[in-house]
């Protein structure tokens, strides 16, 4: 028989006397620091040597832009901001969160399908570079230009007719709400041309979640190309070129870290054959998920142990109300374990097979299901990682009432 797949090695936090330690300190003293459970921790050095380490990694000249959607903490988002080179936002609240940080209004973007008159004003009023997501969009921002005395700056999203094979969530290739099909965007460009709206350039995403290089460097190409063609029609020097992101990390049991070895390589000419076709132009590479999602953990407290039928439950303060995701009703389609440990046995001492569950009246609030954790006991801290993007923000806090988590930055 073979042996079960294992999470890949978690090497972003160390554990010390097998205690975990998150920002410095074992999560048992976070826990007294807090006041209370559950929590979600988030550590600055992890997140800032992420990106010391992927500039190392990429190609010169690559800007990277992180997608505060990811994790829209006010303090997170004022730590990254001065680590990279602008910031991508979703929606207006993202928008204040963005400029609040200090970021200048050149170096934020915004992308999202259904911005209403008041998101567009208020990106207009800004002067941040708004991602068109149709022509019905632009031609209200045009307006709302006018009527503020303000020239929009604008790129335009392209939904193209490729799609990042492989990924977790595929943003592009067939109908789509995100962007205007390629086909449609010559035209776009000669509208956007005739309205004196400044023009900045194009954004192209394909999908997000992938741990495959060679999709990511299919997709790469492919993008570039496609910009190219699209170039003859702009209406000026494409300025900008937002190539997305795409790049994963590890989840699940099976699942290993992606090499972005042979992805910077291809990058690097891709890079310089950009320039020479389209001149100057800035070339942004678009994260989220992979600039904090490992830097992140959710602690939740066992407030009871139980057997049923030869199963033991450790039943949390915690559940899928504060983390949504680490339950698998987030996008996955066969549910599978985030890693989880018991925060003072991460690797050693007794072990045994448990479910991990929280306190809502629902069979889908789990944690971890069958999966061996050092023994715990009521009181114990139960820690899930690659918990630092998509946690606080997509779950239902307000699900059967229970208080919402405390986030911290560490």
């Amino acid at each position: 028989m073979s042996e079960k797949p294992s999470h890949a090695p978690l090497i972003q936090f160390p554990v010390v006397d097998d205690e975990l330690h998150v920002g410095g300190v074992s999560v048992r003293q976070l826990a007294a620091q807090v006041g209370r459970t559950p929590f979600f921790a988030y550590d600055r050095e992890a997140m800032a040597r992420r990106v010391r380490d992927l500039r190392e990694t990429l190609p010169d000249g690559v800007s990277v832009h992180y997608a505060i959607k990811a994790n829209p903490m006010p303090a997170v988002v004022d730590h990254m901001a001065p680590l990279v080179d602008g910031l991508d936002v979703a929606s207006l609240g993202e928008l204040r969160i963005a400029l609040d940080s200090g970021t200048a209004a050149a170096e934020i973007s915004f992308a999202g399908p259904g911005k209403g008159d008041v998101e567009l004003r208020g990106a207009v009023a800004a002067g941040i570079t708004l991602n068109l997501e149709s022509a019905g969009e632009f031609r209200r921002a045009v307006a709302i230009g006018e009527t503020l005395g303000i020239a929009p700056r604008v790129a335009v999203r392209v939904n193209p007719d490729f799609e990042l094979k492989s990924s977790g969530m595929k943003m592009s290739g067939g109908p789509k709400p995100f962007g205007v099909d390629a086909e449609q965007v010559p035209e776009l460009l000669r509208e956007i041309g005739a309205s004196g709206a400044h023009f900045r350039g194009l954004h192209i995403f394909s999908g997000s979640q992938n741990l495959r290089p060679e999709s990511l460097i299919e997709a790469q190409d492919a993008t570039f190309e496609l910009a190219y063609r699209l170039a003859d029609d702009a209406p000026g020097p494409i300025e900008m070129l937002n190539i997305g992101g795409g790049f994963g990390i590890p989840y699940f049991p099976g699942e290993q870290r992606l090499d972005l070895g042979s992805v910077s390589e291809n990058l690097g000419v891709r890079l310089d054959q950009c320039r020479a076709r389209l001149g100057d132009v800035e070339v942004v590479v678009e994260l989220g998920r992979y600039l904090v999602a490992e830097a992140g953990v959710y602690v939740c407290e066992v407030v009871d142990r139980k057997e049923s039928r030869g199963l033991t439950y450790l039943v949390t303060n915690g559940g899928l109300h504060h983390h949504l995701a680490a339950s698998g009703n987030f996008g996955q389609v066969i549910r599978k374990n985030y890693p989880v440990v018991t925060a003072h046995r991460v690797q050693g001492g007794p072990r045994e097979t448990v479910s991990v569950v929280g306190p809502l009246c629902t069979p889908l609030d789990i944690l971890g299901d069958r999966m061996e954790l050092g023994a715990a006991d009521v009181g114990d801290l139960i820690v899930v990682l690659q918990s630092g993007a998509y946690g606080f923000t997509a779950s239902p806090h307000l699900f059967l009432g229970h208080p919402a988590p405390l986030q911290v930055l560490v």
